[in-house]
């Protein structure tokens, strides 16, 4: 039996196999119990809600992303360390890509979910950050989370409707993606350097250079 930590992988599975063929909106946790024969109360002691079946999976993503081995990365710019985990975390979500889509495609349609996803998200980039060697503390990591889980937002929307065996569309969206937050990544850093000038102040004219300006 799985810890209240740790979904059993078969009922996951099963869970999103079952969203994969009637839609997010037409599963049930009462459908999930007939399929797979587990108890009622099992299912409930394993995933409270909706939106905690929708963290196992993301935590199952995270943990296939964080097991990376650090020589993989070593010697990589940034821009490749992101690059080859969110890959990874795409590998670990591709048996449950007919899910996704039906969740996507929900949430388009109901803000409580879209909210729920996009705080998953952001915690995962988080973790994502800090696992490529990019700092992800304080207001600045905020940002910076926010800005990766949006942008692998419009990556999975690729994703889920790209049948190539090699992922082209999906990698290229990916590369086009990692461009526009490096561009954005240094907007942050002249913006973030704003607020440390305003504090200094104006800079103070020495009395020479004032007695000079009213001649």
């Amino acid at each position: 039996m799985a810890n209240k930590h740790e979904a059993d992988p078969d009922l996951l599975a099963a869970a999103f196999g079952l969203i994969g063929e009637e839609g997010w909106r037409g599963f049930s946790f009462a459908a999930l119990a007939r399929r797979t024969g587990v108890s009622r109360v099992e299912i409930y002691r394993q995933f409270r809600s909706r939106e905690a079946l929708l963290g196992a999976l993301s935590r199952l993503a995270d943990e296939a992303m964080l097991a990376v081995d650090d020589a993989e990365l070593t010697g990589l710019p940034p821009r490749d360390r992101v690059f080859e985990l969110l890959m990874r975390r795409l590998e670990a979500l591709a048996p449950y890509k007919e899910a996704v889509r039906s969740v996507m495609r929900s949430a388009r349609r109901n803000p409580g979910l879209c909210f729920a996803l996009n705080a998953m998200a952001v915690r995962s980039q988080r973790w994502m950050l800090e696992a490529a060697g990019i700092g992800a503390a304080g207001p600045r990591g905020a940002l910076r989370a926010q800005g990766a889980a949006l942008m692998f937002a419009r990556v999975l929307a690729v994703w889920v409707d790209d049948e190539e065996p090699g992922l082209d569309r999906t990698m290229a969206a990916l590369d086009r993606g990692l461009a526009s937050a490096a561009r954005w990544a240094g907007l942050l850093d002249d913006l973030c350097a704003i607020p440390a000038c305003v504090l200094r102040g104006p800079r103070r004219r020495s009395p020479g250079r004032a007695s000079r300006a009213r001649r």
